[in-house]
């Protein structure tokens, strides 16, 4: 099992200040013994050079990074879930061409949580993350560290990000990205799963507590994820989502996460005996599409579909230790939700004539399909009419608060742990939400920013292949 660490592969660099991330095209031996030529964010950190490397951050922190695009074709680096004004966020307006480079600069206004960042070039961005670009970034507050103390954990180690994609590889292990209509319809799935870019991993834990943070980089694929000792699925308590800390640890046997979304869960090991082995698994579940049976993607290669029963991570009990970490009772400050008679705006996600469409509309780089007021609230409702796909949406800029999930299927509303219908994972700060089909969702947004002069946000489907045929928009929030 690959972890962040001292390693070249996703090294934790704590940065601050200036920094240049390039992008370019790297051999690393993902398949035992067949080296891959993948597409990575390469970093100069202390003498070593990291690949797709953690960023380690402090909120307050003002960066300077400057990306140089070694890639032959046009990218530019989305911040995913950070507070951005326009010209820092990674709009496909922004993209480079090959040689040339583009310069960031911005203040990390986010509170702690796990964040990432990945290209967002109009029509390739799908291609460029499957073929590897993605990196962590990883904010830390005051609140966050005393998380950190309470549960005795250090990142890589007790700490775990795990970096979740699924890829299709040739028989000579090179990366195969050539998706054909189904899979523009549906979304390109891999039928090798991999965390951290490690294939089979086996994670050798000791009897104590352990946080994972979980981040679904798959172009498409949507997870149900449960750690199973044998037939039983292991409780753990759920602390944080895609905008960091919950105010307090939920209790969990399952959680479903698209792609973009986060999850940050404690297991608790300290029940278990030496020799026992828990599997971190998908469990299968109905997407509304076909079926749960592998489909072919090409002669000789079978995909599991979305849905399909998977093992992700085995988790071997090693060793008995003694551990001073606890569960705090409390995690963060949190406010309420409060619409204060917030205007709602209701984003409807089809299909129609062969494309993905928001309220009818395919994305046009120059169009901006509407504005909203420095400073307001609103409610967004996002409905998914039947017939339809699950579509994972993200909104580029800002967090939101989940109001209510209604109309969803039966799989998730057992997740729900409150009246509104909503998992655990959804009672705090999102970026990025799981919309089912025949579901409508309510969200409250706050366009209150520091910045001067209108801005330019994305609000898109995350199943990339959806996003490239269209199913993404822009939107102003006018300077007063």
């Amino acid at each position: 099992m690959r972890l962040p660490g001292d390693d070249e592969l996703h090294g934790v660099a704590d940065v601050g200040g200036s920094f240049t991330l390039v992008g370019s095209t790297v051999q690393q031996e993902i398949l035992p013994g067949k080296p891959t030529a993948m597409l990575a964010y390469a970093l100069e950190y202390q003498g070593r050079r990291l690949v797709n490397p953690l960023l380690r951050v402090q909120t307050g922190a003002n960066l300077r990074v400057r990306y140089w695009n070694a890639l032959g074709e046009t990218s530019i680096v989305h911040w995913h879930g950070l507070k951005n004004d326009t010209n820092n966020d990674g709009h496909p307006h922004y993209a480079v061409d090959a040689g040339e480079t583009y310069d960031y600069q911005f203040t990390v206004a986010n509170r702690a949580g796990t964040y990432w960042y990945h290209p967002h070039p109009h029509h390739l961005a799908g291609r460029q993350a499957y073929l590897g670009l993605a990196g962590l970034f990883i904010v830390e507050d005051p609140e966050e560290i005393a998380v950190q103390r309470a549960l005795d954990v250090k990142l890589g180690v007790t700490d775990v990000p795990l970096l979740i994609q699924d890829k299709r590889f040739d028989a000579n292990g090179a990366l195969s990205y050539s998706p054909g209509a189904q899979d523009h319809f549906h979304g390109y799935c891999g039928d090798t799963v991999l965390l951290n870019l490690t294939q089979s991993p086996c994670f050798d834990a000791d009897t104590r507590l352990y946080r994972f943070r979980l981040v679904n980089g798959s172009n498409a694929r949507i997870y149900r994820l449960a750690f199973m000792h044998g037939e039983q699925a292991l409780e753990f308590q759920v602390i944080g989502a895609d905008g960091g800390l919950l105010e307090r640890p939920l209790p969990a046997r399952e959680l479903f996460l698209s792609p973009s979304e986060r999850a940050d869960v404690v297991l608790d090991l300290r029940g278990t005996s030496i020799g026992d082995r828990v599997m971190l698994s998908s469990l299968p579940f109905d997407a509304m599409q076909f079926s749960t049976r592998a489909e072919a993607a090409a002669p000789g290669i079978s995909v599991p579909v979305n849905g399909a029963p998977l093992d992700l991570m085995l988790i071997r009990v090693a060793q008995r230790v003694s551990s001073a970490g606890a569960m705090p009772e409390a995690l963060s400050l949190i406010a309420p939700a409060t619409p204060d008679n917030a205007a709602t705006r209701v984003f409807t996600f089809d299909h129609h004539k062969g494309a993905w469409h928001i309220n009818r509309g395919s994305y046009r780089m120059t169009e901006t399909a509407f504005s909203v007021a420095r400073g307001s609230k609103e409610i967004w409702e996002f409905r998914n009419p039947h017939p339809a796909m699950p579509h994972p949406v993200h909104v580029h800029g800002f967090q939101y608060r989940m109001l209510e999930r209604k109309h969803g299927p039966a799989h998730l509303a057992r997740l729900a742990v409150d009246a509104r219908g909503l998992p655990a994972a959804e009672t705090g700060w999102k970026d990025s939400v799981l919309l089912w089909p025949g579901e409508t969702l309510r969200m409250l947004l706050d366009f209150t920013h520091p910045f001067s002069g209108d801005q330019i946000y994305m609000l898109q489907c995350h199943n990339l292949e959806h996003e490239a045929h269209g199913m993404m928009i822009n939107f102003r929030v006018a300077h007063a």
